[in-house]
C-alpha cells in the first residue's frame, strides 16, 4: 500500500538554509511532497523555495501565513494538507534528512502516531547547543512534563516529529510561537497517542544562519504552556494544590487565635481570626472548583474517545 507523506517546514527569513533543506529531504525521501510555510519572511526565503522546488521537480509548495509564530505556520499546513504521514522539520539545517525514513518507519507500521527525534540521549544537542540557559530550560520543562503525566520522554522540544493522519486531524493548535512543540507533547500524552523517540543526530545552525529563538522570552512561554496545559488538563490537582496551600496559610494564621482560646478562653486576635476564616473558605471554594472541572474533563476526554473512534467516517 502506497502512503502520501508530506513535509513541512515552517520557515521564518531561512534564505541562508532552505535551498539545502529542499534538496536533502527530497533526496531522502523523493516521493514525499514538500511543503515549505512561508511565516512573513523578510528575506528571499519563499523565492528560493519556490526556485528550488521548480528546479528539482518536487512536489509540494510554499504556503503563506501571514499571523506570525511557529504554531501558527503548523496550524495552516495541518488545515491545508491532507496525506496520510506528516514529517516536521525545521528549515535550519539542524536536523539529519538522511534519518527521515527511520522515524517514518514506526508510524507506517502502526507502532507509533507520533515519532520524535531525540537530540540528547546522543549527547548531540549538550554538543553543539551553544545557549546553556537554553539548555537548562529544556531539562527544566522535561522534568516537570514527565513528572506531571509520569512519563519518561528524553526530549520534549524536538523539531524532528513524524505523525500520522490521526494524530494531526484530531490535534487543535492554540498556541501560536515556538511553544508549539510543548503542547504537542502535552496532547499527546493527555490523549494517550503511542509516543516513540528515536535518537538523532543535531548539528547547531551554519555560519551565517541566526536563531529566532529568544532563551528567555520563550522560556516563559513555554512554562505558562505548561501551567494553561496543567490547569486545562489536571484541574484537580492544579486546584487541589491551591486549596491545600489555602488550607495551611488558614492554619498557620490561626495559630494565634487558637493561643488565645486554649489560654484566655478569649479572642484576641480578631483580624487574625478573620483572615484564617477567609483562607478556609477559598480553600472550600478552591476544590469545588477543582472537582466540577475535574467532571468537565473527564466528560471531555469521553468524548474525544468517542470522535476518535468514528473519525474516518
Amino acid at each position: 500500500m502506497t502512503h502520501s507523506i508530506a513535509i513541512i517546514l515552517p520557515a521564518y527569513n531561512e534564505e541562508v538554509t532552505i535551498e539545502s533543506v529542499i534538496i536533502e529531504f527530497n533526496a531522502a525521501l523523493p516521493e514525499a511532497e514538500i511543503y515549505v510555510i512561508n511565516n512573513n519572511s523578510k528575506d528571499r526565503t519563499a523565492e528560493i523555495a519556490r526556485s528550488t522546488l521548480s528546479n528539482i521537480g518536487c512536489k509540494g509548495s510554499v504556503i503563506d501565513e501571514f499571523q506570525q509564530g511557529k504554531g501558527n505556520a503548523m496550524r495552516r499546513a495541518f488545515l491545508d494538507i491532507d496525506v496520510d504521514i506528516y514529517v516536521l522539520a525545521d528549515a535550519d539545517l539542524t536536523y539529519p534528512a538522511g534519518r527521515v525514513r527511520d522515524l517514518i518507519a514506526p508510524v507506517l507500521s502502526g507502532q507509533a502516531d507520533m515519532v520524535v527525534g531525540d537530540r540528547h540521549s546522543g549527547g548531540h544537542y549538550s554538543e553543539q547547543n551553544k545557549r546553556s540557559l537554553h539548555g537548562f530550560g529544556n531539562e527544566l520543562v522535561k522534568k516537570m512534563i514527565n513528572m506531571f503525566f509520569q512519563s519518561s520522554l528524553k526530549d520534549i522540544m524536538s523539531g524532528y516529529r513524524v505523525f500520522n493522519r490521526k494524530f494531526v486531524k484530531n490535534y487543535p493548535i492554540l498556541v501560536a510561537g515556538f511553544q508549539i512543540e510543548t503542547e504537542l507533547t502535552l496532547h499527546a500524552l493527555d490523549k494517550r497517542f503511542r509516543i516513540m523517540e528515536l535518537e538523532i543526530e543535531y548539528v547547531d545552525r551554519p555560519e551565517g544562519s541566526y536563531s529566532k529563538l529568544n532563551t528567555i522570552a520563550d522560556g516563559v512561554k513555554v512554562i505558562f504552556t505548561i501551567f494553561h496545559i496543567f490547569r486545562h488538563y489536571k484541574p484537580l490537582r492544579f486546584y487541589g494544590f491551591i486549596s491545600l496551600m489555602m488550607v495551611i496559610t488558614g492554619v498557620v494564621s490561626a495559630i494565634p487565635v487558637f493561643h488565645d482560646w486554649i489560654a484566655y478562653r478569649y479572642i484576641y486576635h480578631v483580624p487574625l481570626a478573620i483572615l484564617a476564616t477567609a483562607f478556609e473558605i477559598i480553600a472550600v471554594v478552591t476544590i469545588s472548583i477543582g472537582l466540577i472541572l475535574d467532571s468537565i474533563s473527564h466528560q471531555e476526554k469521553m468524548n474525544y474517545e468517542m470522535r476518535l473512534l468514528s473519525w474516518r467516517s
